[in-house]
């Protein structure tokens, strides 16, 4: 890193992590000229946008093809009334320029796909899961294993949320979840309901972890599974292992992502 470069403003803004041993004016820097990309702008997007645009991480890229909705307005922060019937992914990018000057935000207004994945994801440092779908995961997943990226992964059902971090040289989410389910054997919150909050919690964890990762500072969910249950209120780590049989992280990974249905199943079939 070359020599330091905080201003006035930036000094007093971030004066909180600052002071801090663990991050500093070093760190802080450090996350002015890091990168993240958010996918998805909804319940999980929304506190991931707020809280990494107000610790000034630099570059925001922020990926969804939706329109905010009233409904949405229960759980995702960055929106308001106002914005219903704009694009996610605009409404939040204006969130965040009206938070925060410093931070470049890039909305990207489409639905992640195996055609765009590659360039959007090998262009940021950190990746934040926040999408709703398992055929998305496995193709943050497998992009991100393939571009050396890091991945905060994040979801929620009802009243429960789950969190881990997959790093280029650990498990990854197909070591975690060989398998998708089948279609509609989860249903989503549409039919089933969310409760509000639960998104903020899980997010806040998704952003801490892409926090600690720009800082590379601290110790991230890697290899653990992190279960939250707001009924309960208990927190609960899982570990799991890197399988050498995975067919994106093991012993024979594949090269690319060509030919892998992700709206179908989302297996790899064995040469």
């Amino acid at each position: 890193m070359t020599g330091l470069a905080l201003d006035s403003t930036q000094l007093d803004r971030y004066s909180r992590h600052i002071i801090l041993d663990e991050v500093g004016p070093s760190g802080q820097q450090a996350l002015l000229e890091g990168s993240a990309l958010v996918v998805g702008a909804g319940g999980l997007g929304s506190p991931v946008v707020q809280y990494l645009a107000a610790a000034g991480v630099g570059r925001i890229g922020i990926v969804d093809d939706d329109e905010v909705e009233r409904s949405n307005l229960q759980r995702q922060i960055v929106h308001a009334d106002a914005d219903v019937g704009r694009p996610k992914a605009e409404s939040a990018a204006e969130y965040v320029r009206d938070l925060n000057p410093d931070v470049d935000v890039d909305p990207h207004e489409t639905w992640l796909e195996p055609g765009n994945a590659e360039e959007l994801i090998a262009d940021y440092d950190v990746v934040v899961d926040a999408s709703d779908n398992f055929g998305t995961r496995y193709l943050v997943n497998d992009v991100a294993r393939l571009t050396d990226t890091p991945v905060a992964h994040g979801s929620i059902y009802k009243f429960e949320g789950q969190a881990t971090t997959l790093l280029p040289e650990g498990p990854c989410y197909r070591c975690l979840f060989p398998e998708a389910p089948e279609p509609g054997e989860i249903p989503d919150c549409a039919s089933t309901g969310v409760l509000g909050v639960l998104p903020g919690t899980v997010g806040c964890v998704q952003a801490t972890e892409a926090v600690k990762l720009l800082l590379d500072a601290g110790e991230v969910l890697d290899g653990r599974l992190l279960f939250y249950d707001a009924m309960d209120m208990t927190f609960e780590t899982v570990p799991y292992r890197r399988n050498p049989d995975c067919p994106v992280c093991g012993d024979d990974p594949i090269d690319s992502i060509e030919g892998i249905d992700y709206e179908h199943g989302c297996g790899i079939a064995a040469d």
